[in-house]
């Protein structure tokens, strides 16, 4: 009978110890994130406006959830916190393209393409960083995103290196953010052992393209 006891004690442990971790890891990227996530009128001025890529329509329209980040970059730009805009997102495919509808987005509302900036293998969240810091040689950025994804965003980036703040996008309720939140958790785990463990290299590199140099070398030659 005790030896029954003490094997179920050791499942229950083993179940407990990585729920455990998983939710501390979790708790520890949103809290030191959040010292750097602050109000568009907080923000301080930085090197660039890093928008972070999500859904983009077929008909080459962008989401909600993309077009708010998009228009809370400009309100930064149109506040002087920073005229120049990395815009990060897949284009891993010619069939889906979040870069080319964001910068359609912004030159539409009279940003200078010079000044666009297109991270075309923004792949992930720590790819986006990554190539922010190694490609575009950004040091000081304000990270636009929903609140949800801007936690993991920020830590991702301060842990590589770069001097980053975050301003959260919500301007309205969104479709499947339970979803999105529940996932969150996973994916902040995922990123800290990418940070702290794997340091994995992104998808792909390449030369670097200074943001303080024209932002229209980042574009597709079809499209310049």
């Amino acid at each position: 009978m005790k030896f029954i006891k003490r094997k179920r004690r050791a499942l229950i442990l083993l179940l407990i110890i990585p729920i455990a971790l998983v939710f501390g890891i979790d708790a520890h990227v949103r809290t030191q994130a959040s010292n750097y996530i602050v109000s568009p009128g907080d923000a301080p001025q930085a090197d660039a406006i890093l928008v972070l890529g999500a859904r983009v329509y077929p008909d080459g329209n962008v989401s909600p959830i993309l077009g708010d980040r998009l228009q809370v970059a400009l309100e930064l730009e149109q506040s002087g916190k920073s005229d120049t805009f990395i815009v990060s997102g897949d284009h891993g495919q010619v069939s889906y393209d979040e870069v080319n509808a964001m910068r359609t987005f912004l030159e539409a509302r009279n940003v200078k393409p010079e000044r666009i900036f297109m991270d075309h293998a923004g792949f992930s969240t720590y790819e986006s960083m990554y190539r922010a810091r190694d490609i575009f040689q950004a040091r000081k950025i304000i990270i636009v995103t929903q609140q949800y994804h801007l936690m993991r965003a920020v830590y991702a980036a301060r842990q590589l290196g770069l001097d980053a703040y975050g301003v959260a996008s919500d301007k309205q309720a969104y479709t499947k953010m339970a979803y999105n939140q529940t996932r969150e958790v996973l994916a902040r785990n995922k990123d800290f052992m990418y940070l702290h463990v794997l340091r994995p290299k992104p998808t792909y590199l390449g030369e670097p393209i200074p943001i303080t140099g024209d932002g229209r070398l980042t574009a597709d030659r079809s499209r310049k």
